[in-house]
């Protein structure tokens, strides 16, 4: 199935089905891949097409352009949720926790249908996976990334908070509180090295190492793929994601809501969101600000 085929209504995602992998295609690269409405929505479709397909074996998710995801946009605040999150014009919080929290409506839940789906997911992460990019990647089972990929949770300085909470659960104590704490990003191979994901390899090696654990993938039992899948994750489970999953969404509504996150949005809106993350990023030097070799080659793009 070529992208796009038999889901003429896709708005932010390309999906096609070859030879047993169906691959979800992040489809905003003029954005880098930022989430509004209806992405997380599509992107659960799409999951479900695949889960339904018997065909599909294993499936990918990755970004078009230069960035896997950009993490949710924030240009002109976040009016594009308007509707389920304020009322009269003005943020109702009990509209934003219902919305955060309810499966058939949260954004994060909507996102870990590739963590419930009995088939294995594999991220495929190159430029920029931050903010909820970085939520959304590292529910996936496995998570190969290009070398010179930046993930790091910008939100944890200003207007957010964890959402999916794989970032606590994938990383010890020391290391998730001094990420959580300083949101400072890590390269593809940083992350690797401290099995926050599982590879890191160089750019023009990563579509086909995503093919290769794919195929590797697919000659195994789908019953089988899906018995290791659920007893592993239910060990995580067990841990109380689900509820780090309904605090986190509750929080970050909280945190886009302070007075110094409503100072930030007004600046992204008067002078442009370069300046306000600009801004953000200046004391640390990264993101925005990093020098170039701390930054992901622009030139590496994925062409769906």
């Amino acid at each position: 199935m070529s992208p796009g085929e038999g889901q003429p209504g896709w708005e932010t995602i390309l999906y096609s089905v070859e030879a047993g992998v169906a691959t979800i295609t992040l489809n905003r690269p003029e954005r880098l891949n930022t989430i509004v409405p209806p992405m997380p929505d599509e992107v659960e479709a799409a999951v479900a097409a695949a889960v339904g397909d018997g065909e599909v074996k294993v499936i990918v998710v990755r970004g078009a352009g230069r960035s896997f995801c950009g993490g949710y946009d924030f240009g002109g605040g976040f009016g594009h949720w308007d509707d389920v999150i304020t009322t009269d014009g003005e943020w109702d919080p009990g509209k934003d926790f219902a919305f955060a929290t309810a499966p058939s409506a949260s954004p994060t839940q909507k996102f870990m249908s590739i963590w419930r789906a009995p088939k294995p997911v594999i991220a495929q992460v190159h430029g920029w996976c931050v903010g909820g990019g970085s939520d959304f990647a590292l529910c996936a089972d496995l998570v190969v990334a290009s070398e010179d990929a930046r993930i790091g949770t910008p939100y944890s300085r200003i207007w957010g908070s964890y959402l999916s909470g794989m970032w606590i659960y994938r990383l010890g104590l020391a290391r998730a509180k001094f990420h959580s704490l300083t949101g400072r990003p890590l390269s593809g191979r940083e992350a690797a090295e401290i099995e926050l994901i599982n590879e890191a390899v160089p750019f023009d090696r990563l579509e086909q190492r995503v093919a290769e654990l794919a195929s590797e993938l697919a000659a195994i039992p789908a019953s089988q793929l899906a018995a290791m899948k659920l007893v592993v994750n239910q060990a995580y489970e067990n841990m109380g994601l689900a509820s780090t999953q309904t605090l986190g969404p509750i929080l970050d509504g909280l945190m886009r809501n302070t007075p110094d996150a409503l100072e930030f949005i007004a600046k992204a809106e008067a002078d442009g969101v370069r300046s306000a993350v600009a801004e953000r990023d200046g004391p640390f030097g990264d993101y925005s600000r990093a020098p170039a070799d701390a930054r992901p080659d622009p030139g590496n793009v994925i062409d769906p």
